[in-house]
This record gives structure tokens, C-alpha cells and sequence, in this order.
């Protein structure tokens, strides 16, 4: 059966990141990806220039109507951008679909700087959120935001991560993207384990929507029943197939190449 995913997060009128990366990545890796729009940006390559936003009561109705009918396997949370959003999106969650596994990537940050997250949304994200997290997915800005520390190697990271994990999440993925040197190393967490992958850094500027490609990917992996380590595995080849096939596009931070599977090449 194909694997359904309920994304819940923030629309990118660029097409590179957000709702739109969601739904290209679900689609590529074989699954059926539905939505619950949290809010509407106007963005491009350059930056966000402005954010209107779905009143949290619509938001949650998205969630309820969606899951009532089709139902989800996997449920990915991006840009939830306030307390009042956030406390919604999990009350909905909690009545409609208690037992999926959830991938939370704690949108804090855009590309270009723009902040996505109020600052007095933080504490509601880590209160409510991070226990909800099947795994969470923070760069190491949005880890250094969420644990006060600062990542500058591989043992602190894991430290991070097991912070977050002792808050409620139950897998953390520290992703290396914003580290130095020419491997990009990425940390899995669990309260047992620690998966380490590496791969090469490719040195571009098209990277707009590297993490709402990521956890997406993920998430189609965990909704077709592969396991944490599997779905992360396939999720950063994906990613790293999506950076190498970027158009191109814009002048700014430049979108992936989403039309590619990573079995069958380009679609």
C-alpha cells in the first residue's frame, strides 16, 4: 500500500521549500502526500518578503477532515510559526491520529535569514512538540537554539541531541549542513544508539529547501514501513541526488531538483 503522509507546515510561493518541497518529495519517493497549510509566505530565491497567516482553528480542521477520509501513516511538521498554532496542530493531532509517528523539523530560520518561528513560540514548541517527535530533525543553529549549547563537534552534538531526547523526542537527527570541512557528517540519535552518516560536501548555492526535502523523505520512508535508520539512509541520498539535479533557478539560494528517484534516476 502506498504510504500516506500528512504535512503540516508553512507554503513557499518560490516552490523550493515548504508545503511545495513536501509534496514533490512524497511524490517522487513513491508516496501520497496530503496537507494542512499553516501559513502563506511570499518568497522567492532572495528571501521571504512577507507571511500571512491560516488562523490555528483552519489549520487544525485541515488536520481532522484529512485524516477522518484518508488517513496517514507518517505526519511531518514544518513551520508552525506560533504558541497558538503549535498548541492546535498537537490537540488535533492527539484526537485524530494518536498512534502515527510524527517527523518534526523545527522550522526556525529561512534561508535568507528571515525569522519563521516567534520567539515566545520557542518554549511551546519544546513543551508540546518534542514529545511528539518519532524523530527530530534540527539543524545546528535550530539545535544550539533548542538547547542553549554550542555545537562545535560531534561529541557535542550527541550531547544536544540526548538533551532533546530527555525533553521527549524520541530519535534526534543533528544535520551537519551548517558545519565546516568537506565531509558533511549528520547525527541520528536515539536513547541507544548513534547512527553517524557521512557524505561529501557539494559546495552550491542551490540548497533552498535541503531540510523540508529531508524530513518529508523521511517521513515516506517511516509511512512505507522502513525502519528509522533505513528511511534516514534513503532520505539524505535522495537529498543529495535533489542538490546535484538543481536547476539552476533564481539568484538567490537556489532550489533542489526534486524530480528524481533514487532507484529509477530522473522522473
Amino acid at each position: 500500500m502506498t504510504g500516506r503522509v500528512l504535512i503540516v507546515a508553512g507554503s513557499d510561493s518560490g516552490g523550493g521549500a515548504g508545503i511545495q518541497a513536501d509534496l514533490k518529495t512524497v511524490t517522487c519517493l513513491g508516496g501520497y502526500a496530503m496537507t494542512a497549510i499553516t501559513a502563506l509566505t511570499a518568497q522567492n530565491t532572495l528571501g521571504v518578503e512577507g507571511i500571512h497567516e491560516v488562523p490555528p482553528g483552519f489549520v487544525a480542521r485541515q488536520i481532522r477532515v484529512v485524516v477522518k477520509d484518508i488517513g496517514a501513516d507518517c505526519v511531518k511538521i514544518g513551520m508552525l510559526h506560533r504558541p497558538d498554532v503549535i498548541d492546535a496542530v498537537v490537540d488535533a493531532l492527539a484526537a485524530a491520529a494518536p498512534r502515527v509517528p510524527v517527523v518534526v523539523d523545527p522550522v526556525m530560520v529561512a534561508k535568507g535569514g528571515a525569522e519563521l518561528l516567534e520567539s515566545e513560540a520557542v518554549a511551546t514548541l519544546k513543551d508540546r512538540l518534542l514529545p511528539l517527535a518519532a524523530v527530530l530533525t534540527p539543524n545546528l543553529p535550530e539545535a544550539e537554539a533548542l538547547t542553549g549549547r554550542t555545537l562545535s563537534d560531534e561529541e557535542s552534538r550527541v550531547s544536544a541531541a540526548r538533551d532533546l531526547i530527555a525533553q521527549g523526542a524520541r530519535a534526534v537527527l543533528v544535520k551537519g549542513g551548517h558545519g565546516d570541512g568537506a565531509m558533511l557528517v549528520d547525527l541520528l540519535v536515539t536513547a541507544d544508539d548513534v547512527h553517524r552518516f557521512e557524505s561529501p560536501r557539494l559546495e552550491t548555492r542551490h540548497t533552498h529547501g535541503t531540510g523540508c526535502t529531508l524530513a518529508p523523505a523521511i517521513a515516506a520512508g517511516l509511512a512505507e514501513g522502513l525502519t528509522l535508520v533505513a528511511a534516514v539512509t534513503r532520505a539524505r541520498a535522495y537529498v543529495q541526488a535533489a542538490i546535484e539535479a538543481a536547476p539552476g533557478l533564481g539568484q538567490g539560494h537556489g532550489p533542489l531538483g526534486h524530480g528524481y528517484t533514487v532507484d529509477a534516476g530522473r522522473v
